[in-house]
């Protein structure tokens, strides 16, 4: 393999390794999010125990926003495709 190669082989790796901790910041930043728009929505005040009303705000509020954001990830998704494939 020439020097050439093994840089751009390099390169892919570096590539792929940066895509991954890119995605793990997002996936930081999103549960951070929320924790503080949930926590906000749902803890009047802070106790010893969630009784299950909190907790069951708590995980509708948590399931709720992995469903948007999922879906605005999606939607995303589609318009990259939709351009690429304009623009080939």
């Amino acid at each position: 393999m020439s020097e050439f190669e093994d840089l751009s082989s390099n390169d892919k790796e570096l590539q792929e390794f940066l895509m991954i901790e890119k995605q793990k910041a997002q996936v930081h930043a999103q549960i951070h999010e929320f924790n503080e728009i949930c926590w906000e929505k749902c803890i009047g005040k802070p106790s010893n125990k969630l009784d299950s009303a909190t907790e069951t705000c708590l995980s509708n509020c948590v399931d709720r926003f992995i469903d948007t954001s999922l879906l605005i990830t999606q939607r995303f998704a589609q318009a990259l495709q939709k351009q690429s494939s304009v623009d080939m």
